[in-house]
């Protein structure tokens, strides 16, 4: 009788301690797991300290135990690099979907400043050379309307006598040769049209035709077309 009560006994034991432990069980395994987002910032933390990947944008996302990285990087090294940082306690595999892309340093940071820099060279040169070019204009403002007072006393500046004597200029000098020029005046400004050889070309004849006695101003849309 008394191995009878024993056995009942033992068994309503068994039965009673069964939910007590596998609650305990549950309560380890929860205090144990580590929140994703705890695991994502760790992660994070670990690739913005890290000097060959501090300057590019890798996406840390964890699931469970996964770790999923996304993002660019230069180099397939930096790539590796991102993975084992992302080896941390709470992970068990790295989906490591990062894309190399060489050109991800110098398109992000480097490349839009040598552009701006490059921007800014060009700009500084044009400023430089419309200064020179405005204080070479002025100049000849200065002694085109010395000229012009002088000639009033003999004779009227028009446009028509400013067109033929520009064009008259232009006749028998070496660097023209062969250029095919369309001068008109209006205002006492000149327009010169056409194409020249060169450079030079260009330079002489606009220097000739602003040098002219009533001329004010000269746009010049000669072209070069060498021979």
């Amino acid at each position: 009788m008394k191995r009878v009560i024993w056995s009942v006994a033992c068994v309503f034991a068994l039965y009673g301690a069964g939910p007590v432990l596998a609650s305990s069980a549950v309560a380890q395994e929860t205090t144990a797991r580590t929140p994703d987002k705890t695991i994502d910032k760790r992660i994070e933390q670990r690739v913005n300290a890290d000097a060959s990947l501090k300057n590019y944008h890798v996406k840390v996302s964890v699931d469970g135990d996964i770790a999923t990285l996304t993002g660019t990087v230069a180099t397939e090294a930096q790539k590796a690099r991102a993975g084992s940082l992302a080896n941390v306690k709470g992970v068990a595999r790295v989906d490591n979907q990062i894309v190399v892309d060489p050109y991800a340093g110098t398109k992000g940071t480097t490349g839009r400043i040598e552009d701006k820099t490059k921007e800014g060279v060009e700009k500084t040169k044009e400023g430089a050379e419309e200064v020179g070019e405005k204080t070479k204009e002025g100049a000849e403002q200065v002694v085109d309307k010395t000229k012009k007072g002088l000639n009033k006393a003999g004779e009227e500046i028009t446009d028509t006598w400013i067109t033929g004597h520009v064009k008259e200029r232009f006749m028998g000098v070496d660097v023209l040769k062969g250029s095919d020029i369309d001068v008109s005046t209006e205002k006492h400004v000149v327009t010169l049209k056409g194409t020249v050889a060169s450079a030079a070309a260009r330079t002489r004849a606009r220097q000739l035709a602003r040098t002219t006695k009533g001329v004010t101003r000269v746009v010049n849309h000669l072209t070069i077309a060498p021979k």
